[in-house]
């Protein structure tokens, strides 16, 4: 036969009480603890799940906000690169200016009187360009300068105040071919090295007669020098415009593009194409002297088509950056957009699985109280089974 315990009617419903009672505390100092009210999917499987599909897809935005703010300082990249590049543009600008402002001038007068007793050619170069004329045996004075300014196209040529010496005077740097053409015009016949008009195939055989000054070519020449230099400064900034790899500016093939996903299934995305903005992505080509004239910066009208293309180039520079600012404002506008959805779907996540401490606190509170109530009610329920006990002492 089985023994046990026989508890009253009015005890056993105390005990369930404070026995519920202590289950509920237990509760209660859990959430405290954890913060949480929903912390496995036994208390509340939608809204454990729900949170943990929302907490998911906020982790997801989150790993690509590292790629987005990648792309925003690619872009940043570029287009500071731009804004050097400009500024290096403007410099050529400047130096293409200063060539076309300096004066080139050639001056002298013959030392020998003119004789044509015996005719011949004059060849000579005007800035690079080759000139040809036949003086005719006996030709006076007057008539070998109206053919030189004739195939001149200026009237740089004309005679001293004795009217027996050719005198030149030219805006343009004009050279010789050979001595038979210097001495024919009683000029001496120069001795050392030719000049480089920029020109490889034909060119002066000898230098210029002592007579003759030149003046402004060396200093175009340095000036072409530093714009070519300006030019290797453009390229190799253009490549060093890069971040973490990506350089926008250095090459505009159609594969050099930025991709940059603005959702978890990248059906939301941009592509930055790049640009080719070196030197000879914009057009700019070197001043050499392998072509006739074009050579050191020597004549007027290639300057100016030089200036002309340098403007070209700040007009693409200006789209390019217009392009991408507007590609810029996309993407840190996704980013602040994105930073915004995180936070909303974490909050969301939050309100399903969040206990209010505040609310657990006054629980807490409540529970303790009760508690105490129950020990009471336990005792007072316990009360008649004592005096029983008396009776039995």
């Amino acid at each position: 036969m089985s023994s046990g315990i026989t508890l009253s009617s009015a005890t056993r419903q105390n005990l369930l009480s404070l026995q519920d009672t202590a289950s509920l505390t237990s509760t209660t100092q859990n959430r405290l603890a954890t913060g949480l009210k929903v912390s496995s999917a036994l208390d509340s499987p939608v809204n454990f799940f729900t949170a943990q599909s929302l907490s998911n897809r906020s982790a997801d935005l989150g790993g690509l906000l590292d790629s987005i703010s990648n792309g925003v300082q690619a872009i940043q990249a570029a287009n500071q690169g731009i804004t050097s590049i400009s500024k290096l543009i403007d410099s050529a600008k400047s130096t293409a200016n200063q060539a076309l402002s300096t004066q080139i001038t050639t001056t002298g007068t013959a030392t020998a009187d003119f004789d044509a007793t015996t005719g011949g050619d004059v060849n000579f170069y005007v800035n690079g360009t080759a000139k040809s004329v036949t003086i005719a045996d006996g030709a006076t004075i007057d008539e070998a300068i109206t053919a030189l300014n004739t195939e001149a196209g200026s009237k740089m040529f004309s005679k001293d105040k004795t009217g027996d010496k050719i005198v030149l005077n030219a805006s343009s740097d004009v050279e010789f071919a050979d001595t038979d053409s210097q001495t024919r015009l009683g000029f001496t016949a120069g001795t050392g090295t030719a000049p480089d008009l920029g020109d490889t195939t034909t060119r002066p055989t000898v230098a210029q007669a002592s007579e003759l000054t030149v003046s402004g070519v060396e200093s175009r020449k340095k000036l072409a020098d530093q714009y070519n230099s300006l030019l290797t400064q453009i390229t190799q900034l253009s490549k060093d415009s890069s971040f973490n790899g990506v350089n926008l500016i250095s090459n505009g093939d159609s594969s050099n593009k930025l991709h940059i996903a603005f959702n978890e299934k990248d059906t939301a995305n941009l592509d930055v194409q790049g640009q080719d903005l070196t030197s000879d992505g914009l057009g700019l080509t070197s001043i050499t002297a392998g072509t006739t004239g074009t050579g050191n910066f020597l004549l007027d009208a290639d300057i100016k088509t030089t200036l002309t293309t340098l403007g070209s180039a700040t007009d693409t520079l200006r789209a390019a950056s217009s392009t991408f600012g507007s590609n810029l404002s996309v993407v840190q506008n996704r980013q602040t957009f994105s930073k915004n959805l995180i936070n909303v779907l974490d909050t969301g996540a939050a309100n399903l699985t969040n206990a209010d401490l505040n609310q657990e606190a006054a629980n807490s509170q409540a529970l303790s109280t009760r508690q105490s109530l129950g020990i009471s009610a336990l005792s007072l329920a316990n009360q008649a089974q004592q005096s029983v006990l008396q009776l039995l002492r």
